[in-house]
C-alpha cells in the first residue's frame, strides 16, 4: 500500500460514516460484508484535510480504472448511493466495488470479496474531478 493505510479527507468520513450506519439492514449478505469491512478499515484510515489529500488517492466523485489478476479492467466513477447509474458507469461507495476501493492510492493492490468471491484488484489510473459533495445532505 503506497501510504501504508487508507487515505480519507475528513468531510468524505464524515460522510462515509453516516453514510455505513444507515446501511446496516440491507438484505444482500456480501453487500453487508462489504459495509463492516470499509469499517473496519475506516478504522485505521488517516484522515487528512481537503488540502492534504494526494490526487492520486480515490475519494468520492473519482474516476477509477481498476485492473483485476484475471485481467479485466473496470472503469467507473465513485459517487454517493444517490448518484448511482451503473448504466453509465457510476458506482455507489456502498456497493462492494465501491467501498473495496475507497482510500485506496494509484498503484496499490487489495483482496475483496464479490458476489463471485475474492477478487484480487490493481488500482490502475485515477482522475479527480472538481466535483464537491455536500456532507449535510439529508441521507
Amino acid at each position: 500500500m503506497k501510504y501504508s493505510s487508507l487515505l480519507i479527507e475528513k468531510k468524505e468520513y464524515v460522510l462515509l460514516k453516516r453514510l455505513m450506519n444507515l446501511s446496516g439492514y440491507h438484505q444482500d449478505n456480501t453487500w453487508r460484508k462489504s459495509v463492516r469491512k470499509l469499517a473496519g478499515e475506516l478504522e485505521a484510515a488517516k484522515i487528512l484535510d481537503e488540502d492534504d489529500m494526494p490526487k492520486d488517492v480515490i475519494r468520492f466523485n473519482s474516476n477509477v480504472t481498476i485492473v483485476s489478476e484475471n485481467g479485466w479492467h473496470k472503469k467507473f466513477k465513485l459517487v454517493l448511493p444517490s448518484k448511482s447509474d451503473v448504466k453509465n458507469n457510476r458506482i455507489s461507495i456502498l456497493t462492494p466495488m465501491g467501498a473495496a476501493v475507497m482510500g485506496y492510492a494509484k498503484g496499490d493492490s487489495l483482496v475483496w470479496e464479490f458476489p463471485s468471491g475474492n477478487q484480487k484488484l490493481t488500482i490502475e489510473h485515477i482522475e479527480q474531478e472538481n466535483e464537491s459533495i455536500n456532507i449535510n445532505m439529508v441521507l
